[in-house]
């Protein structure tokens, strides 16, 4: 198994949709404004965080949080905030737990696997992401686990950069993808909430 390069994920990307939308270049900045970094990198792709959905978890609406039976009323929207040069963002309070959703739609290969981890931009400032696995046969939006561990609040760009994706294939097909046993989560469009 080996961990996939720029040239690999571009021509997966162009040949087989495994990203889509698909940037070919790092992104640091959009006309004259700086942008936490999206787009291809020398062996993975910083995916951008969706303005469609972003919910957080809220003691005030839900009693308990149990995976086998989600209750929606557990989670709110954040209103958007909109900083001076046009960025847009939501501010996620100290010690809160949020789910937001990639911009990117992912198409895994039967031999491939991959892992979501967070960005060190957003980790240096007390976020945390989930590590996440994005299984062979897997298609969808991923869904993203995000945890401010600092005593401020953070914020969080629409439209940016907020985790990154790294591709590892192994030498032969797995005897069960994802998509072959039915996953729970396959082809999720938007924000899905736990499952049994």
């Amino acid at each position: 198994m080996s961990i996939k390069s720029d040239s690999w994920i571009k021509r997966m990307s162009r040949e087989e949709g495994l990203i889509n939308p698909f940037e070919e270049r790092l992104i640091r900045s959009i006309e004259d404004r700086r942008i936490i970094s999206c787009g291809l990198s020398s062996y993975g792709y910083d995916c951008r965080l969706a303005r469609d959905e972003f919910k957080v978890f809220s003691p005030v609406t839900g009693t308990e949080i149990d995976p086998k039976n989600f209750d929606p009323n557990s989670l709110l929207d954040v209103p958007l905030r909109q900083t001076k040069d046009g960025s847009i963002y939501w501010l996620l309070p100290p010690h809160s737990y949020a789910l937001g959703v990639t911009i990117e739609r992912f198409n895994i290969p039967r031999r491939v696997t991959a892992l979501a981890i967070g960005k060190s931009t957003l980790a240096r400032c007390g976020l945390i992401a989930n590590t996440t696995p994005l299984e062979a046969g897997w298609c969808g939006r991923l869904v993203v686990e995000l945890y401010n561990a600092a005593n401020l609040p953070v914020r969080l760009y629409a439209e940016e950069g907020f985790i990154q994706i790294l591709f590892f294939e192994s030498d032969e097909d797995c005897e069960t993808s994802y998509n072959d046993r039915g996953g729970k989560y396959q082809d999720q469009k938007g924000l899905t909430l736990a499952r049994l």
